[in-house]
């Protein structure tokens, strides 16, 4: 068996919504309860010789239609952390929602790697309901078919190796065919969970997110993502504000942008 690369992870925040009631994070709510806000991020894997970007995130022009705001292009933030991703030549997607897969024409290099299942979703019968179909736009997935004729794409069925100590897992539940990123690091096994846990109660509390394809399939999901990690700490939720504060910056001037995933928390 070939060793496993120990890679850097870094988790990038280009966006925030911090104004969000209960009943939009969670299937099953105590009206009492306060709600929690999303930040949005971009990944950053780094090692064995490779740079690996997970998902892409949104622009202004969306985030302009979609009355939401946007700190910073996902590029910029890379390009502090030294990355030009013109010149980036793997992109992993965890599936095709507006605010992960919106900015491909900025990886012109890179190969992009998705699920079959979520290729599937979003150019078959499911998207003739607007319950399904408003959380992707129509020109993000225009713009994957032509990366598929243009053969940028790079399609995995399930749970696959990419390089050593880097995989893909098939989650599904939030849409049909999320995937999660699993990454060898000097503290483990790291998960990057991406939807298939918003936050951390979804998965600790096991209270679905209500955007959902399949909610049998996000339950199920809570549990592959703990089988996956060396343990719970390990998992790394797609929108929870906490993983900026559980989390240290790597060096003092990205306070509050970015935080580093494959060392201990810190809170």
């Amino acid at each position: 068996m070939t060793e496993p690369h120990v890679y850097e992870v870094f988790a990038i925040k280009y966006a925030a919504m911090p104004d969000r009631q209960p009943w939009m994070n969670f299937i099953g709510i105590d009206p009492h309860e306060a709600g929690i806000g999303l930040d949005f991020y971009v990944w950053l894997i780094q090692g064995g010789g490779r740079t690996w970007v997970v998902d892409i995130g949104y622009d202004k022009a969306v985030a302009d239609r979609r009355g939401r705001s946007i700190i910073r292009n996902p590029v910029d933030g890379l390009k502090l952390m030294g990355v030009d991703a013109a010149e980036v030549e793997d992109v992993i997607i965890t599936h095709l929602h507006w605010d992960h897969v919106g900015n491909v024409g900025l990886f012109p290099k890179a190969r992009i790697h998705v699920q079959d299942r979520e290729m599937q979703y979003v150019t078959g019968r499911y998207m003739q309901y607007p319950a399904f179909r408003n959380a992707y736009e129509l020109d993000h997935v225009l713009e994957m078919v032509r990366a598929v004729y243009g053969d940028r794409t790079v399609f995995h069925d399930g749970d696959e190796e990419l390089a050593p100590g880097l995989s893909v897992h098939h989650i599904g539940g939030h849409t049909m065919g999320l995937q999660s990123v699993r990454v060898w690091t000097r503290r483990g096994w790291v998960v990057l969970a991406s939807d298939a846990s918003h936050l951390y109660p979804n998965m600790e509390l096991s209270r679905p997110f209500p955007i959902v394809f399949h909610v049998g399939e996000m339950l199920e999901g809570h549990k592959k993502l703990r089988r996956l990690a060396s343990s719970g700490d390990h998992v790394i939720p797609g929108h929870d504000p906490d993983v900026m504060r559980r989390y240290p910056a790597p060096r003092p001037d990205l306070e509050g942008i970015v935080v580093r995933l494959d060392v201990e928390p810190v809170a």
